[in-house]
């Protein structure tokens, strides 16, 4: 039997459609207001502007407004840190979002962590991981809360089973240990210099692939009936995880493209619209 295909593609398109109903009502009860995206870009790296630009075409397809900040690549971290601080104060903007990577000149810790809670709708604050790994309020990094908001779409159950975590960083494999903990999930963080990793493998009921590597995830060390999440994309069209072995012994996959990749900036979009409506109505 085929498995259950986790399609972020028609999920995202899905919640498009209801946002766009979202933001009808709230323009209708504020007189035309809508949330506001702010996005800066710091330099000219080509493929940081793609995703900034497909970042406001998403906001743009559901009737939201964005604002798009644009430094030039030898600002520092006091003059970004000044524009952080303006859109902060900005009562008209809802939701910050800071393009990876800036410069190498810019501490670009110290300008994510100046981002005000309540507009860190990428999720990117040092207090909002915190906040969020001790299951107070907060804006969930946008990559592992969108694979959270995908997993929970398709009904798969968390709760008691072994989730094992291929990838550490501060933005996706980490965040995404603590989301999976905090739905009752039993967590195994490992990493491209895990001893043994196939034999941590062998045993999760669910897999999510975030080292950044491609296919480095193997599939025979995947157990039959289990959950597979990439979160990996590299050129060729593949990710993590050697994909096309599994697609008719695991319970379900994420596809490589469409299945993770259209939830991030749909869960940035979502969670800007959250933040609007908050304070705005």
């Amino acid at each position: 039997m085929s498995a259950l295909v986790l399609d972020g593609k028609s999920l995202a398109k899905q919640t498009e459609t209801e946002l766009s109903e979202r933001i009808v009502n709230l323009k209708n009860r504020t007189n035309g207001r809508t949330p506001i995206l702010a996005t800066i870009l710091v330099g000219n790296d080509p493929s940081s502007a793609t995703y900034v630009n497909m970042k406001g075409n998403a906001c743009a397809r559901i009737g939201m407004d964005s604002i798009k900040v644009e430094l030039p690549e030898n600002t520092t971290t006091e003059q970004l840190l000044e524009k952080i601080h303006e859109l902060n104060t900005n009562e008209d903007v809802h939701g910050i979002l800071l393009q990876h990577p800036v410069p190498p000149q810019i501490d670009e810790r110290a300008c994510f962590d100046a981002i005000d809670l309540t507009k860190d709708v990428d999720g990117v604050t040092c207090l909002g991981f915190g906040r969020m790994s001790m299951g107070e309020e907060a804006y969930g990094c946008a990559t592992p809360k969108g694979i959270m908001r995908l997993l929970e779409a398709y009904d798969i159950p968390l709760s008691g089973k072994h989730a094992v975590v291929v990838g550490r960083s501060p933005i996706l494999g980490k965040p995404m240990a603590m989301m999976l903990l905090g739905a009752n999930a039993t967590v195994t963080i490992c990493h491209s210099r895990t001893e043994n990793l196939s034999e941590h493998i062998k045993q999760a009921d669910i897999i999510v692939g975030a080292v950044g590597k491609p296919e480095f995830i193997k599939a025979e060390w995947i157990k039959d009936d289990a959950v597979v999440v990439d979160a990996g994309y590299h050129t060729g069209g593949v990710g993590d995880i050697e994909l096309a072995p599994l697609v008719d012994r695991v319970a379900a996959y994420t596809p490589v493209p469409g299945g993770v990749g259209p939830m991030t900036i749909n869960t940035l979009i979502y969670q800007s619209v959250d933040s609007g409506e908050r304070k705005i109505a």
